[in-house]
């Protein structure tokens, strides 16, 4: 609170370019805070703020930007400054910017590392786009399984400083392959005759080509705050810490929320994206689910007859189509999730299969009950608004909404399984998707539903 009470203050030794001022102000902040701050303030005054501070302090506030808000400010930067920026960046958090930039941009920043750190950066970015070696940091201790705990201590004294963490030490043979890890709580409590080997334990490791999202996962399973990753041969390569993995949750959260609510995926922050690539990345499915909606007029002309003799069916068509893709939606987001989270795979799918078959006609019945009440009470407090044939309407209703409801759970929750299966993004099956697919098959199932009942009578 008392921070915020200062905003207008700060912005106004910004204005006044009271720099040593603003310095002694923000010694107090969080490199988090100051990251913020730097949102709040105009982008030509952005860099002015970011030299006012600390070089050390600079550093840090840095790796808490954005990657385009990044990408912004190092483009108002020296050659210097950047190098320097680069330099104090942990290996992993310089590949992940490095792998955000334009090529040219790329090119221009690697010229400027020293050569210790170029050959790092290269050999980090020489993993796929998406893996765990681009996430990883090659700032690890490794111990051998014959040292003493004594030993061992004396080895952290000496070289731990500029280390990612401490807290678990992992163990390799001579050859660096990775034999397991000690928790350094063990390891100080320890006596300092034992040795490593006798205090090792088994860990989980990832694959330096394994997919970021395997990370993800291994982590929550484990409840580790730091994972280490193997090369093909099980060497030791890196570490992957949790902060790291958490941006990688969070990107395919973010991700399969957009594509659930009908869009590309965006590739940088909303406030950074122009309108421009907004229109873009949204353009193209409201089309596709235009064109798929056009389906619906088509379906709605083969039964053509049929509603000229009974228009009062079409009162009810949004009522039971909107129902149907409501519940497809419903059970494609949930189905999408559980894959997401690996709680189902394909395998399950007979599983998935029966579960939904059952809630869709239960969830079904409970509309098409309403349904049929909604009809039968307007006609008991109005009169005969539906006609003489109301109990015939009321139960075309009633038993529509329970066929389109069953039909739009079980394609909401086929589908993504079947999009899994063949390799694809399972969400994609968006919400909208579904709901347009179900909307045409649900016109189908409602008035072949209004035939059988209404047929010899009204049809």
């Amino acid at each position: 609170m008392l921070k915020e009470l200062l905003l207008p203050e700060i912005h106004e030794l910004i204005e006044q370019r009271e720099w040593s001022l603003l310095r002694d102000v923000l010694s107090t902040w969080s490199p988090a805070e100051i990251a913020d701050l730097m949102l709040s303030v105009p982008k030509a005054e952005r860099v002015l703020l970011y030299r006012a501070l600390p070089q050390d302090l600079a550093h840090e506030v840095f790796a808490y930007l954005e990657p385009d808000q990044q990408i912004n400010l190092l483009h108002e930067l020296t050659d210097s400054e950047s190098r320097e920026l680069l330099a104090a960046l942990s290996p992993d958090d310089r590949t992940a910017l490095l792998s955000e930039l334009p090529g040219d941009v790329t090119s221009r920043l690697l010229a400027l590392l020293e050569p210790d750190d170029l050959r790092e950066a290269r050999w980090l970015l020489g993993y796929p786009e998406e893996s765990v070696g681009r996430l990883m940091t090659p700032d690890f201790l490794a111990l051998e399984p014959g040292w003493t705990v004594a030993t061992a201590l004396e080895y952290i004294r000496q070289h731990g400083q500029d280390r990612e963490t401490l807290n678990r030490l992992y163990v390799c043979d001579k050859r660096q392959r990775l034999l397991g890890v000690v928790r350094l709580r063990a390891l100080i409590l320890a006596d300092p005759t034992t040795t490593i080997a006798e205090l090792m334990e088994e860990t989980p490791r990832l694959s330096a080509f394994d997919d970021q999202e395997t990370a993800v996962r291994v982590m929550e399973k484990f409840d580790l705050s730091v994972l280490p990753v193997v090369d093909s041969n099980g060497v030791l390569v890196g570490i992957v810490t949790f902060d790291d993995v958490l941006d990688v949750a969070e990107k395919e959260a973010t991700e399969d929320i957009q594509k659930l609510g009908g869009m590309e995926a965006l590739d940088i922050s909303y406030r950074a994206t122009p309108v421009s690539v907004l229109i873009r990345k949204r353009a193209g499915w409201l089309t596709a689910l235009m064109l798929s909606e056009m389906l619906t007029t088509t379906a709605l002309s083969v039964f053509e007859k049929q509603i000229e003799k009974a228009v009062v069916l079409v009162l009810f068509l949004p009522l039971v189509i909107s129902s149907g893709g409501n519940s497809g939606s419903q059970a494609a987001t949930l189905i999408t999730r559980a894959l997401a989270l690996q709680e189902i795979s394909f395998r399950d799918w007979w599983l998935v299969l029966r579960r939904e078959l059952v809630s869709g006609l239960t969830l079904g019945s409970i509309l098409g009950s309403l349904g049929f009440l909604r009809i039968e009470l307007w006609t008991l407090l109005f009169g005969p608004v539906y006609g003489d044939h109301h109990l015939l309407i009321a139960l075309t209703v009633g038993v529509g909404l329970i066929g389109i409801v069953l039909w739009g759970t079980t394609i909401g929750a086929m589908l993504p399984l079947l999009l899994y299966r063949l390799g694809f993004d399972p969400a994609t099956s968006s919400a909208p998707f579904i709901a347009t697919l179900v909307d045409v098959s649900g016109i189908i199932i409602y008035f072949v539903t209004a035939m059988l009942i209404l047929g010899g009578r009204l049809l």
